[in-house]
């Protein structure tokens, strides 16, 4: 066997100095991570003339608000409304289901996502999740952990009467890339 020409590795056995230069190495790494991050997404608009809007605790109330959906002579209503952190800024935003107030039959529902920037008197829509004009039905709605779950009752054709949908689809809609994308939850099945 030949012997080794370097002398034992001092740098083998542990010493309290080791131990100290490791700590303050992962404390300058902790430190100037903390201090390098990106900026958040927000669900609110950007551009020269867009501020950002101080954190508020307050979910925005959809009381009062218009949304995008042609009612005709009724109103729209708000049919459930759930709020939550959806963009991760620290804001909560409010989800509401809406539909025409129709006295009968099975109006579809429209989906929109509400923001509201301190000191503004009302909530703005800032997005549609699910639009009335695709004929949909929202059920089994929940806003959790940054994400829109639905249950989504449609049509397979213009010929199903209203009252009856024949098609069940779920879905799944969170903030990714400056847009709320869709997808299907993981464990649902359509019908």
């Amino acid at each position: 066997m030949q012997q080794s020409v370097v002398p034992e590795l001092a740098h083998t056995h542990t010493r309290p100095i080791h131990w100290l230069a490791t700590a303050t190495a992962l404390a300058a790494v902790v430190a100037l991570s903390s201090v390098l991050q990106p900026g958040s997404a927000t669900a609110a608009q950007s551009g020269p003339e867009a501020k950002p809007a101080p954190a508020t605790t307050t979910p925005p109330d959809p009381t009062g608000v218009t949304f995008p959906i042609e009612c005709g002579p009724t109103e729209a209503i708000v049919q459930k409304k759930a709020s939550g952190d959806l963009d991760g800024d620290g804001n909560p935003e409010t989800v509401a289901v809406v539909r025409c107030d129709a006295g009968s039959g099975t109006p579809p529902n429209g989906v929109y996502v509400l923001t509201q920037a301190s000191g503004a008197k009302k909530p703005r829509v800032v997005a549609t999740l699910v639009d009335p004009k695709d004929r949909l039905t929202v059920t089994d709605f929940t806003v959790r952990d940054g994400a829109v779950t639905a249950t989504l009752l449609g049509y397979s054709s213009s010929d199903v009467p209203s009252c009856c949908p024949d098609v069940k689809d779920h879905a799944k809609w969170q903030w990714k890339n400056d847009a709320f994308i869709r997808s299907t939850p993981s464990g649902a099945q359509s019908v």
